[in-house]
């Protein structure tokens, strides 16, 4: 996120943008925590070996239909006002963009950073693929189609399968570093730029390719969609169902750069924890190099290191090459990869959990006030911000600890019912070592960096 200094002289009461606990915060040690998160890691891979031997998420999942439910969300009367109200805020934001004045309090800056990027974590999980629901993008594509004559979910090419998910991969980078890198991003005038190569970038790609090419390739979205495999809601063939988050989780489709995307997602917001540490800053400050290019190898490198070390992990066992039952031991990591989404939130959900409550209570608060002269168009000016929960710092740094843990016990659950289908029996168990090793490795590094340990 932004940090305070890039709007040093601008806003001096700016608050920080986290507010996380930190180890002094923890009920326990820092190193009984980790040591904790790691044993119920493990105590929890055992039972699984022991008490899991077929996989339940595997094959068909139908799950519980909700006619009712569906008869509302699929009525066309629902979606096209879901579609106005998107449009309608992005107009809305847009004459902000354009016309308010470059402060930190122009509501701009908290839409874009908090409530949408944050704010896409809850929304997909509590309900559904929000982002594809109201996307301003899809409904300006739509509109000119209906303008041109053309059919929106179809373009003038057929989109490669071997790009699955790699364009929203490079979407997911650019937006993180113009969000942790970018020295100019608490300004209008770059948010701008940003907004109007993501728009041409989506716009023109959807008119080749179709809708498909939003599926694919709009960060936003895709991001969206995969939260909310992790949510009650899914979809069996055409009919709206709810059935366990689990069994929601392992519907993910295994397309090409998907495990770039969960690497982009899990290392940036590693990359983000550290970066403000003052031993990152010691590094800065002895290499001599531009911040900028030093902060974007580093993102790079931390994205990378999540996405190579998974790979690696998750080919590290034998495979059936021949027979019904074969599998390609390079298509593993993609086949496991919707195992790192609980983890993503869990670990967004410790780091972003105070900044969104707080930052986004007072971005509501400047939305009724878009040109920053005292307007109340929205009736939300005179609301004030509660920090309750920055002021129980040792009940937040609990909450953290436990969204680390719970996120990556669920991984582990949805990597060990995915093995089990995958690879022979004979390699049930000694086929996860490397996952759970590296699951371990993530679990005791995040804490470490979460909760001040690199300091």
């Amino acid at each position: 996120m932004p940090r305070a200094p890039a709007l040093a002289g601008r806003l001096p009461e700016f608050l920080p943008l986290h507010g996380i606990g930190g180890s002094k915060d923890l009920p326990i040690p820092l190193a009984l925590a980790i040591s904790g998160a790691v044993a119920a890691l493990v105590v929890s891979f055992c039972v699984l070996s022991l008490a899991w031997r077929q996989p339940r998420y595997e094959g068909p999942r139908p799950g519980r239909p909700v006619p009712g439910v569906q008869r509302v969300v699929d009525d066309p009367r629902f979606q096209w006002t879901m579609r106005i109200l998107g449009l309608a805020l992005a107009a809305y934001l847009t004459w902000a963009l354009i016309w308010g004045p470059d402060l930190v309090t122009n509501p701009v800056l908290g839409t874009f950073y908090v409530l949408v990027w944050v704010g896409i974590v809850p929304a997909s999980l509590l309900l559904g693929p929000v982002v594809k629901a109201v996307s301003p993008v899809r409904t300006l594509n739509l509109l000119l189609a209906k303008v041109t004559g053309g059919d929106p979910a179809t373009g003038l090419a057929t989109y490669p399968a071997r790009w699955g998910y790699w364009p929203a991969a490079v979407g997911l980078f650019a937006f993180t570093w113009q969000e942790l890198v970018n020295p100019q991003s608490a300004y209008l005038s770059s948010v701008r730029l940003w907004l109007v190569a993501y728009l041409a970038t989506m716009l023109i790609g959807a008119a080749v390719f179709g809708d498909v090419w939003l599926e694919r390739a709009d960060p936003f979205e895709v991001y969206s969609s995969l939260l909310a495999h992790l949510s009650a809601w899914g979809r069996d063939g055409a009919r709206l169902v709810v059935r366990s988050p689990l069994a929601n989780l392992a519907t993910v489709t295994p397309r090409p750069g998907l495990v770039a995307v969960v690497a982009t997602l899990f290392g940036s917001t590693a990359f983000d924890t550290y970066k403000d540490t003052l031993s990152w800053q010691r590094i800065l400050t002895d290499v001599g190099l531009d911040n900028k290019l030093t902060n974007t190898a580093a993102l790079l490198v931390f994205c990378l290191i999540v996405g190579v070390s998974f790979t690696l992990a998750a080919m590290s066992t034998g495979v059936e090459t021949e027979g019904p039952s074969a599998v390609r031991r390079r298509d593993l990591p993609a086949l496991l990869a919707h195992s790192v989404i609980p983890i993503i939130v869990g670990y967004m959900t410790a780091h972003y959990l105070s900044y969104f409550i707080e930052q986004g209570q007072n971005t509501i608060i400047q939305l009724s006030d878009p040109m920053v002269r005292g307007d109340n168009l929205l009736g939300t000016a005179n609301f004030n911000v509660n920090y309750w929960l920055s002021f129980h710092p040792s009940l937040l740094a609990s909450i953290q600890v436990l969204a680390v843990v719970t996120g990556h016990i669920c991984g582990v659950i949805a990597a060990h019912d995915r093995a089990i289908s995958l690879l022979p029996k004979r390699h049930h168990v000694s086929g996860q070592i490397g996952m759970l090793v590296i699951m371990v490795a993530y679990t005791a590094t995040g804490l470490y960096l979460l909760m001040g340990g690199a300091l």
